[in-house]
């Protein structure tokens, strides 16, 4: 099984009088477009999750979009409670395992990405950090478990130049 866990792109600020309700803050213009140039050299390169369970806040359900846009076949989306902020890891893990794919992003928030990526490498906390747009892929034998994982990459938007 291949994992692919994606921090949702650049968006307006925090605590924006635009936004009063965090839920409904989107991606900048920055943001949507840097997604969508991080999924097309990705995708270059084998990146192409059949399923994308991302959280339902816009910001991430955006990043989704962004990158379902460029890759080809376009994934099944599904949006997912359990990855709104502060999630349960379990309950990601039980949904993931029950999906019948071999490559699934999760899309999400920090500190959450975070946390899961550490969690499921056998990391310290702390040990993995995620910048904004930021993915990594995960590998394990078999199904998604706490502990069993194997970092494959982990790229920033900046770091592959987009």
């Amino acid at each position: 099984m291949q994992l692919y866990i994606v921090r949702h792109g650049y968006a307006g600020q925090h605590g924006d009088p635009d936004y009063p309700d965090d839920t409904v803050r989107p991606l900048t213009k920055k943001g949507r477009k840097q997604m969508r140039k991080v999924a097309k050299k990705l995708a270059r390169r084998g990146f192409c999750p059949s399923l994308v369970a991302t959280s339902p806040l816009v910001r991430c359900r955006q990043t989704a979009d962004a990158i379902c846009e460029r890759l080809n076949p376009a994934p099944e989306t599904i949006e997912l409670d359990s990855l709104r902020p502060g999630g349960e890891l379990e309950q990601v893990l039980n949904w993931s395992n029950e999906q019948q794919v071999e490559e699934l992003a999760w899309i999400g928030h920090a500190p959450d990405v975070d946390e899961f990526a550490c969690a499921l490498l056998g990391a310290r906390d702390g040990a993995v950090r995620f910048a904004k747009g930021a993915i990594a892929a995960i590998e394990f034998d078999g199904k998604i478990e706490a502990g069993r994982g194997r970092l494959a990459w982990l790229v920033t938007p900046a770091a592959i130049g987009s």
